[in-house]
């Protein structure tokens, strides 16, 4: 049997506890992702979708409800407890790319891995091998201002790979991108999953790109009110 890498089970998220206008935006989100799928979260502006990730992502906690990650049940860690599971266990896209401004691409990359507190030789050699994965070696001494939108978001993909982790959350990864340079980004993301077996959980308001992963879960008003499979298409847009 496949090993389930998120279990969420109950997740209700609730924000202004206790005041007049106490507001429940997750009502009771049963999910379950397994090692080695790739999976879309769709949803409206509004349906819960950010809330959810942030809950995926360990950037905020649940009210009420049990979330176990890679075996690892995160109800009652401390902060600090929970830095370190992002850290090793969760790799973040975001559509914003999140890159250190005065970084080159090879230090972006090399980043986690510093807080990871692996030694120097060893960061650069798994940053350069991050870069050739994702085609951007011959850029690794280029800041992000010297960077294209869809160079700056391979740059933050080999990031989000650099302490291997259990699952690679991408929140809106082409939402900035033109849509050949977005269906370039895809296909990395294809390449991850189908060669190197990676978890990704891909959230997105965009209907064809989730018709592009292996399971599609609708999000409306805090509820999974649909969940059925899509193509997985192995596409290639060169």
């Amino acid at each position: 049997m496949p090993k389930t890498i998120i279990d969420m089970q109950g997740i209700i998220k609730r924000f202004y506890i206790g005041s007049a206008n106490e507001l429940e935006i997750l009502h009771g989100i049963d999910l379950q992702v397994n090692e080695g799928e790739f999976v879309s979260i769709i949803g409206a502006s509004g349906s819960g979708k950010s809330t959810l990730m942030n809950i995926i992502g360990a950037l905020d906690r649940p009210t009420e409800g049990n979330y176990i990650l890679d075996e690892v049940p995160l109800h009652g860690l401390k902060d600090k407890d929970l830095s370190i599971i992002r850290n090793q266990k969760i790799g973040f896209v975001f559509q914003t790319f999140n890159l250190i401004p005065r970084s080159t691409a090879i230090d972006n990359v090399g980043l986690p891995m510093l807080y990871a507190g692996i030694k120097h030789e060893e960061r650069k050699e798994r940053a350069e091998e991050l870069l050739r994965l994702v085609q951007m070696d011959d850029r690794a001494k280029h800041k992000p201002n010297e960077l294209s939108g869809g160079q700056k978001q391979r740059i933050s993909i080999a990031r989000a790979m650099a302490n291997d982790p259990a699952i690679i959350l991408a929140d809106e990864p082409t939402g900035a991108l033109d849509t050949k340079t977005g269906h370039m980004v895809m296909n990395i993301f294809h390449k991850l999953h189908q060669e190197q077996g990676k978890t990704i959980v891909l959230i997105t308001h965009n209907p064809e790109l989730a018709q592009e992963t292996q399971r599609i879960i609708t999000l409306k008003d805090g509820r999974i009110v649909d969940e059925r499979p899509g193509d997985d298409a192995e596409v290639s847009h060169e």
